[in-house]
Formats: structure tokens, sequence, C-alpha cells
């Protein structure tokens, strides 16, 4: 049983067919097929079988799958253990939402051990878990992975997000709008398009909007420009839009059911399980000198002085004068 065997089975696993495992790993089918082949021959089952137009797992399968993920992770780990002196890369997967908003935060944390290189990968939060058990990011930051023992999802940052649009939008003036009224409003949405583990797709999906109207930006910053030139309404972090509301670029819609809260979590595989540079970037997300970075778009390292209630009246004073604006 060799380790290139245990991934062309886990890739066949995880992706429902030999055409696709083989595709990844950029080999023919009969590579992938022959070392599936290899491996039930000493394992005495089948481990999955054809169904319809993909596979199915025998129990062995199942078995299998999840100790060989287990198995290729701890030998990636092993890799960049003994190659540690050469190269410190922590792995971040994040949401294109957080990983837009976390720069000052790993711009604080990386000013902690200059030595330490980050990597940020911009990833589906609903991929999360299967990134962190396969060892190919080391912490994710965004929505809490689904509910599996083996991670440790750790609440860093609790966000408000409102619906913004032009001064001149003709809900600009209204009250405890019903989210219906929105229907037939163009969305802009930034990236990634309405990915259901964010903010506007949870939004949406809620409320049971499906806009026949939508632009998608390739970041938050092009879709808030576009909100401000009139192009559309927009459900976006309130720290982020605070500058355009305070200077009336942007007019908060009062919505019902608006803010929304969105809570980011950063999960690693836990206590003995995690590089000790992801728990350590973990605990420090958890921080008030994180809480700081990101909602003051400050880089680097915030005075130590600064005690955690300061920190909550800050982010409490984003969002007071923002309603505040509306009345």
């Amino acid at each position: 049983m060799t380790l290139a065997q245990l991934h062309s089975f886990v890739l066949v696993a995880r992706l429902g067919s030999v055409k696709a495992a083989a595709a990844q790993l950029d080999v023919t089918e009969a590579a992938v097929s022959v070392a599936v082949a290899a491996l039930r021959k000493e394992l005495g089952d089948e481990l999955f079988m054809r169904s319809g137009r993909g596979i199915a797992l025998t129990q062995g399968g199942h078995r299998l799958a999840a100790l060989a993920s287990e198995i290729l992770g701890l030998a990636e780990q092993a890799r960049r253990s003994v190659q540690a002196e050469q190269s410190r890369v922590v792995r971040v997967a994040a949401t294109n939402v957080v990983a837009e908003h976390i720069g000052p935060l790993i711009d604080a944390f990386s000013a902690r051990d200059p030595s330490l290189a980050i990597a940020v990968e911009q990833a589906p939060g609903d991929a999360f878990a299967e990134l962190l058990e396969n060892r190919r990011a080391d912490i994710a930051l965004g929505p809490a992975p689904a509910a599996l023992t083996a991670i440790a999802a750790v609440p860093f940052l609790r966000c408000r997000l409102i619906i913004v649009a032009a001064p001149g939008h003709p809900l600009a003036s209204e009250r405890d709008i019903a989210p219906a009224a929105l229907a037939g409003e163009h969305w802009l949405i930034g990236p990634p398009d309405l990915d259901p583990t964010t903010g506007t797709g949870r939004f949406l999906a809620g409320h049971g909007l499906a806009p026949s109207s939508a632009s998608a930006y390739s970041s938050g910053s092009a879709a808030i420009a576009a909100a401000a030139a009139g192009e559309g309404v927009l459900l976006a972090l309130a720290h982020s839009v605070v500058d355009e509301v305070r200077r009336r670029a942007l007019v908060r819609l009062d919505v019902h059911g608006t803010p929304s809260v969105e809570m980011w979590h950063a999960s690693t595989l836990g206590l003995g399980r995690a590089l000790p540079a992801a728990l350590s970037m973990q605990r420090f997300a958890t921080t008030p000198e994180a809480t700081h970075a990101i909602s003051s778009g400050r880089t680097g390292k915030v005075s130590a002085r600064v005690r955690p209630a300061v920190h909550v009246t800050l982010w409490r004073s984003v969002a007071a004068e923002i309603d505040a604006g509306m009345r």
C-alpha cells in the first residue's frame, strides 16, 4: 500500500469517478484504475461499486476513505515538519469576502514573527472542513465548518450587514421596508457570485428572494463603488461602508430584518493536530488587537494599551453612526 495509491482512491471517493480523479492528478484513467485495483487486491474489498453515473463506497471503502485522508494529511504534515527550517508557511483558507478584509489582521499577526510566511487561499465556506482535514489548509477564516468534532471553530468577529444604495434610490426615505419589496431590485454582488455560506446568499435565500437582475464584481470595493454610482442595492459589511455613509455617497435602506449579523470563525484541527503557528493565529484572531486591526483598517501592531471594552465601543460606534444617519 503506497501513498500514491491512497491518494488515487481518496480522489475517486471524493470526486465520484475515476475520470475526475485522473484529471485532478493529471494522469491517465488507467493509472488510477491500476492504483485502486492494487488496493482492492491487498485489502480484499471492492472498496466501491458503480451506481448510476457515479460510485457507491462499500463499508470497507468508507472506512478506508476516512483513514486514507488522515494518513495523507499526516504525511503532508510530516513533510512540512521536516522542511520547517527551510520554509515556515501557514496556509489560510478564507471566503472571498473575509479574504478582502483580513489583510490588517494578517499584517498584525505577521509582525510578531517576521520569519513566518502567510499564504491565503480563497475558498467557499462549505469546503473548509475538507481543506482542513486533508491538511491543504492550516486554518480557515469565515463561517464555521460543518459540525465535525475533529475541527475546533472559534468565533472571532461579529459583523453587521446592512443594505445600502445611492441617496437618490426610491426607497431611501422609506421605513421598515419589507424584504419582498427588493425582489425587483438590481443586486450588486461582490465575490463570490452567491455563496450560500456568506451574507448575501443567506439573506436572499432566507427571504425567498431570487433576483432576476444582478451584477457580480471582483471585489467588495468595486461593488460599493457601483452602489454609490446608483447601479443597484448592495448588502455590505457595515464597517466597510461607514465612510461612504458619512459623506452621503451611500444611504442605508431600512429593510426589515437588517442589520443582520454574520459571525466569522477561525477554525483549525485543534490541539495536537494543528500546526502550532495555526493555533497561535487562531488565538490571535480572538484578541482585541485583531478586532481593532480589521474594524479600523489599520495594518501592523496595534497598541497593547487598548482594552477590550474600547474595541466593543469602537465597533458599536460605527453601527450607531450609520443608524443615526437614517433619522
